[in-house]
C-alpha cells in the first residue's frame, strides 16, 4: 500500500510536468530575431535562383510548407491569396517537398501564382529546414526591411492589417 502511494504521486508529478512542456512556444525562430540569409536553385529554367539578401529593403513574408503537410498547404495558399493585390509586402513560398513534380502539380492544383515560390527538394535535411528550426512544425515569417521578423505564424486577415499598416 505505501508503494502505491507513491507510484501515485509520480505519475501526478509526471502528468503534471508533461502539461507545463505543452505551454512552451513552438521551436523556430521568434519575433525580433533576425531572419537567417538563405539561397535556393532553382530547378526551372525560367526561373532565376532564389537569395533572401536580395529581398533587403522591402517587406517579406517567409511561408515554409509542404504538400504532404495539410495545415501548412491551407496557410500558404491563404496568405497568397491575401497578397495578390500587395505592392507592399513580397511573398516568398519555401516547399520542402522533395519531389519537383509533387511540388509543381500542387502549385498548380492550389493554384500559387507567385514568381517566388521554390521547392526545396532535400526537404528536412536541407540548410534553410535547419537554419529556421522548422523541425517543430512548418510556419511562416514576416520580415521588415531590415530582415527583422516582425510576426510568426501570421494569419491572412492579421497579414492584411499589416499591409494596410506599412502603407
Amino acid at each position: 500500500m505505501k508503494y502505491v502511494k507513491w507510484i501515485f504521486v509520480v505519475l501526478l508529478i509526471s502528468s503534471l510536468t508533461a502539461f507545463v512542456e505543452k505551454d512552451k512556444p513552438t521551436g523556430g525562430l521568434s519575433e525580433g530575431d533576425i531572419a537567417p540569409d538563405f539561397r535556393i536553385k532553382s530547378m526551372q529554367e525560367k526561373q532565376p535562383n532564389f537569395d533572401l539578401a536580395q529581398f533587403k529593403g522591402r517587406y517579406v513574408l517567409l511561408s515554409f510548407w509542404a504538400s504532404y503537410d495539410a495545415q501548412s498547404r491551407m496557410q500558404n495558399v491563404s496568405l497568397s491569396n491575401a497578397l495578390r493585390t500587395s505592392r507592399n509586402v513580397e511573398m516568398v513560398s519555401v516547399s520542402f517537398d522533395e519531389y519537383q513534380s509533387v511540388f509543381e502539380e500542387t502549385i498548380r492544383k492550389d493554384q500559387i501564382v507567385t514568381p517566388t515560390c521554390f521547392v526545396e527538394t532535400e526537404g528536412e535535411n536541407s540548410r534553410v529546414f535547419k537554419k529556421y528550426r522548422l523541425n517543430q512544425g512548418f510556419t511562416n515569417y514576416l520580415l521588415d526591411g531590415n530582415g527583422v521578423i516582425i510576426a510568426k505564424n501570421i494569419s491572412a486577415a492579421n497579414l492584411s492589417a499589416y499591409i494596410k499598416e506599412v502603407g
